[in-house]
C-alpha cells in the first residue's frame, strides 16, 4: 500500500464517484484530507464517516468554477492541516449525449466552467503553496474523451482536451520546484455521469438502462464499464511517492478503447 501517513490531500468532487472512493483510500493510508464540492450535503456526509474513522478532514461546499470561493477553501484548509502535498482536481460534469448544433451555450459554458476552468483555478491556488512546500503532486481528472475525437459529447471532450492541455503545460512549468502534474484518463465507469448517459441512451433508443449499458459497454474492447475502485488504485499509483519520475502525462484507463 502507498503510504501518505501525514500528508495533506487535497480533492475537489469529493461527494460521490471517484472522488468520495479516493477519500477513502487515501484516508486508510494516513492523509488528512481537504475535501470539497457543490454538493454540500454529499461532502458533509463523507467528511463526517472519514472523521468518525479517525481523519482529520476539513471539507467546504464550493463551486470550483469560483475562483475566490477555492482560494479560500484552498489556503484555509492548508493553514488549517499544516500545508497542502496532493491535490486531485477531481470535479466534473458532463452535458448528455447531444450532437453539437443542438447543444444550448449555457450548457457548454457550464462544462468549461467546471471541468476546464475549475481545473484552472484549482492549480493556479495549489502550486504556490506547493512550491513553497518543496514540492507535491497535482492530479487533474481529463477523460478518454480528452485524447481522442467523442462523437455526441463535444461539450465534454473540449472541457476534457483543455485538461489535458493545461496539465503538460504546468507539468513542464511546475517540474523545476519539485512538483508532478499528471491527469488521468478513464472512459466508461459506474459512476453518477455515466448511469445518466445510460438513462439517456436508454430513453433515445427506448431501451432498458441494462441494454444501454450493454451498448456503451460494447465500445469497450474490455467489453464492460470500469469498477470505480479500478479507477481510483490508478490515482493513488500516480500520486504515490515511488511514482516520483512521472509527470506531464495523460494516462488512459479506459479498458483500452483509445487503443483502437
Amino acid at each position: 500500500m502507498a503510504d501518505f501517513d501525514g500528508k495533506v490531500v487535497m480533492i475537489t468532487g469529493a461527494a460521490s464517484g471517484f472522488g468520495a472512493l479516493a477519500a477513502g483510500e487515501f484516508a486508510a493510508r494516513g492523509a488528512r484530507l481537504m475535501l470539497c464540492d457543490r454538493n454540500g450535503d454529499g461532502v458533509a456526509r463523507v467528511a463526517e464517516r472519514l472523521r468518525g474513522d479517525g481523519t482529520r478532514v476539513e471539507h467546504a461546499e464550493v463551486d470550483v468554477s469560483d475562483d475566490a470561493a477555492m482560494g479560500a477553501f484552498i489556503n484555509d484548509g492548508a493553514a488549517a492541516l499544516g500545508g497542502l502535498d496532493i491535490a486531485l482536481n477531481n470535479a466534473g460534469i458532463g452535458n448528455g449525449v447531444v450532437p453539437l448544433p443542438d447543444i444550448p451555450m449555457e450548457d457548454y459554458d457550464r462544462v468549461m466552467a467546471i471541468n476546464a476552468r475549475g481545473v484552472f483555478i484549482g492549480m493556479r491556488h495549489q502550486i504556490p503553496l506547493m512550491r513553497q512546500r518543496g514540492g507535491g503532486v497535482i492530479l487533474n481528472t481529463a477523460s478518454a474523451a480528452g485524447l481522442v475525437g467523442s462523437g455526441f459529447l463535444s461539450a465534454y471532450a473540449a472541457s476534457k482536451h483543455a485538461v489535458v492541455g493545461m496539465t503538460k503545460a504546468a507539468a513542464d512549468e511546475c517540474a523545476r520546484h519539485n512538483i508532478r502534474v499528471n491527469c488521468i484518463c478513464p472512459s466508461f465507469a459506474s459512476t453518477p455521469m455515466v448511469e445518466a448517459m445510460g438513462d439517456q441512451v436508454g430513453a433515445r433508443h427506448n431501451i432498458s438502462r441494462e441494454d444501454a449499458y450493454t451498448r456503451i459497454a460494447a465500445r469497450v474492447p474490455l467489453r464492460r464499464v470500469a469498477e470505480p475502485a479500478e479507477v481510483v488504485q490508478a490515482m493513488i499509483w500516480i500520486c504515490s511517492p515511488g511514482n516520483s519520475f512521472m509527470t506531464g502525462q495523460a494516462i488512459a484507463i479506459d479498458g483500452g478503447l483509445t487503443a483502437v
